[in-house]
């Protein structure tokens, strides 16, 4: 039965964002997606989020929607192979890290938000946050020695009830930070108070030893994307419902800032100068459309990088990364991931 009721929460919080992130009439077929159009990276099934493989020649791709899994992406040539679930990959539970662990995923496999560890090591950690059958954190040891890098699903961290999770960043111990965007079972009223700027959400922190533990000064509407300074302190945050960024600091009593981005920000990403790339939906109904902006960690100064006006081709942009030259956009929709060059201010 743990199956049958993690699965219908997560479909229901799925189908919420959906329909009320545009708030607009259902979205025209997307015309056939090229893999010969340099713009596009086919075959993807709601590419939620990106991250880079050491080196940048691989993308890890969630599946959000569809039949769900891991996606991995050869850079040079866009193609897409699913990872996971797949007869190759080999499940080695590390009983030691994730003792409560009930073992590999079985049934509904949708990701969400996804994490690499940082390092040029041959082989490195992967998570990601799973909904379906279990609302989980899901870790993989990637090995990067191959020709085609490698996924060993290692375990998992299934979450208590009602988070409903979004973002994961992983730490150094094998534990990791992740965001309650919007809890299981609160339905169309609750998500429309978060878009209003309710707070409803927050960050957790989870160790092997010490559990779940809320991040104290985390509170948030819509706490979505993640990420966290070089030397633990400082954890970066998207507010999605109240459309802001925020940034705060460890202890009891946290020092915290909050500016506002003028849209709705989803993921955020380091990119290569140190800054912060915060990617997400304008969703007023005359001008709906992508941005990105990149975020200086230090000053919280703003640069607008990206707004792209929604059309049949790509809409609903959720994260940016830098690939090369260019930035690479996934989506809470679609079945492609769209590059455009990288605007540098």
């Amino acid at each position: 039965m743990i199956g049958v009721r993690a699965l219908l929460p997560s479909l229901s919080l799925w189908a919420a964002w959906a329909s009320t992130t545009a708030a607009q009439p259902p979205a025209p077929p997307q015309p056939p997606c090229d893999p010969a159009d340099q713009h596009w990276v086919c075959g993807q099934q709601t590419p939620e989020d990106l991250v880079a493989l050491p080196g940048g020649g691989w993308v890890v791709a969630s599946v959000y929607a569809g039949t769900g899994g891991i996606n991995l992406i050869k850079v040079a040539e866009r193609t897409s192979t699913t990872v996971f679930p797949s007869a190759n990959v080999t499940q080695q539970l590390d009983k030691t890290t994730y003792p409560d662990c009930p073992g590999p995923p079985a049934g509904a496999f949708t990701t969400h938000g996804v994490y690499v560890e940082p390092g040029n090591g041959p082989v490195l950690r992967v998570m990601a946050v799973v909904h379906g059958a279990r609302e989980s954190i899901d870790v993989f040891r990637v090995d990067m020695r191959p020709a085609t890098p490698t996924f060993t699903w290692v375990g998992c961290v299934v979450a208590p009830e009602p988070i409903g999770l979004n973002a994961v960043r992983g730490l150094a111990d094998g534990g990791f930070i992740t965001t309650n965007w919007l809890p299981r079972g609160g339905g169309q009223d609750a998500m429309t108070k978060m878009m209003a700027g309710e707070k409803n959400g927050e960050l957790w922190e989870w160790h092997t030893k010490s559990g779940w533990q809320k991040v104290p000064g985390s509170e948030a509407a819509g706490a979505n994307g993640v990420e966290l300074s070089a030397d633990g302190n400082t954890f970066y945050m998207a507010a999605w419902g109240s459309q802001s960024f925020i940034r705060f600091t460890r202890g009891a009593t946290p020092k915290r800032d909050e500016i506002p981005l003028g849209f709705r920000v989803d993921n955020i990403h380091f990119a290569k100068d140190g800054s912060l790339l915060a990617a997400g939906q304008v969703t007023d109904s005359s001008a709906r459309s992508s941005r990105v902006v990149k975020i200086d960690p230090k000053t919280l100064k703003v640069h607008d990088l990206l707004t792209r006006p929604d059309d049949a081709t790509f809409a609903g942009n959720t994260t940016a990364i830098e690939i090369g030259k260019d930035l690479w956009l996934g989506s809470y929709r679609g079945d492609r991931i769209a590059i455009v060059p990288a605007l540098r201010p």
